[in-house]
């Protein structure tokens, strides 16, 4: 069933109307301040657009993992200042997402104004879909709108409880846009590249089975690629291998080889004897005992960036190498610049793998820049979204 958007309430008719806005404001805080805003602005057109068409906006978001109790340090107090800078226009603060004053920040509003309400995470029951907590929620709305790309693939209170509760419910802007850019990589213009890097196989296992198959080429870097190398028996050193995941590791190069598709791992590395900035660190071809692999080399880069070249789509998620520290973050600038000088459709999700794009100033180079990485990796492989399912039931 097609997921009604966000063009159809609005067509409807929103003034005076209480629209419950799941989006995703789960940015980083410093000193009481936000410190990255970048997801505040990807929900601003669907905010502006309800706001300007009358509706009375009630958002709500979680932030961090409190765990169903009240932090302080997690409030979306400080988020709620920004939004209103970005949106130049009052936000009203609910000190609670559900209860008797956050019913009175609701009622309070009028015609075009927004309320964002405190972390749905300070209750147990969002993550754990509890009905009873879904209802009050849903108790605040007339419509529903979900922009949280980034929790779509959580069954969650506010992405999927609530909706059977609400008389009308769409997918927001972002949201909308995610399933429409990310669809490129299930039906690709070939050859289909997907770069994937992380720490770890296990986090990525499945999306790396889908895809190692599906995908013309895999180039793999970040740590997960030392658990592969060992499964082709090549040395690793001190660097980091689930040895629990290397019989998983050679299943997805049969499975790859069985396919007929490539898959790519490094031929040289960056390597340290310790994971710091000050470190002695070297390029090689093997990586001896003693040393740990923490990026890959500039013959990878490059092999990598040559594939980047000849695709028809590229999908990236995850950096190369250990990003955050500047003597091994060479690797994933590399692929970065490859992804955006490309003339493939290109799709990039990762909170590192966006960090380097944004970092280089490549963002406006990028065909899609998304928002979710565990729900683009799960959406890529053709997996079910309950916040997406939700609305098209």
């Amino acid at each position: 069933m097609p997921v009604a958007r966000l063009d159809d309430l609005l067509a409807e008719g929103v003034r005076g109307r209480r629209v419950f806005v799941r989006a995703d404001l789960n940015v980083p805080l410093r000193d009481g301040e936000v410190a990255d805003d970048t997801r505040i602005r990807a929900s601003l057109p669907s905010l502006r657009r309800l706001a300007d068409a009358g509706a009375r906006v009630v958002v709500a978001s979680h932030l961090g993992r409190p765990k169903g109790e009240r932090r302080p340090e997690l409030s979306l107090r400080a988020v709620s200042v920004r939004l209103a800078e970005l949106l130049d226009r009052p936000v009203a603060f609910a000190p609670d997402c559900v209860g008797a004053e956050t019913q009175h920040v609701v009622d309070a509003l009028g015609d075009g104004d927004v309320a964002l309400l405190e972390n749905l995470r300070f209750h147990a029951g969002e993550t754990a879909n509890d009905p009873e907590f879904a209802r009050q929620l849903a108790a605040l709305a007339d419509l529903y709108v979900n922009d949280a790309f980034g929790t779509a693939h959580r069954a969650h209170a506010s992405t999927a409880g609530m909706v059977a509760h609400v008389s009308r419910a769409a997918a927001g802007d972002l949201l909308a846009a995610e399933l429409e850019h990310l669809r490129v990589v299930l039906e690709p213009r070939r050859p289909l590249l997907c770069f994937l890097g992380g720490a770890k196989v296990s986090d990525k296992l499945a999306v790396l089975e889908a895809l190692a198959p599906h995908a013309d080429v895999l180039a793999v870097g970040g740590a997960m690629a030392y658990t592969f190398l060992r499964a082709r028996g090549e040395p690793t050193g001190e660097s980091l291998v689930e040895d629990a995941q290397v019989a998983e590791a050679r299943r997805v190069l049969d499975a790859a080889e069985s396919a007929g598709r490539r898959l790519l791992l490094p031929t040289d590395h960056v390597v340290a004897r310790e994971l710091r900035d000050d470190a002695e660190h070297r390029t090689v071809k093997q990586i001896p005992d003693g040393w740990m692999g923490l990026d890959i080399g500039p013959e990878t880069a490059a092999t990598y960036a040559a594939e980047a070249a000849r695709a028809g789509t590229i999908f990236w998620n995850g950096p190369m190498g250990v990003f955050e520290i500047e003597a091994f973050a060479s690797g994933t600038r590399e692929v970065a610049r490859a992804v955006a000088t490309s003339d493939a459709t290109s799709v990039v999700g990762g909170g590192d793998s966006l960090a380097a794009i944004n970092q280089l100033g490549l963002g406006n180079r990028i065909d899609h820049l998304s928002t979710g990485g565990g729900a683009s990796l799960e959406y890529v492989q053709g997996m079910t979204l309950p916040g997406v399912a939700a609305l098209e039931s």
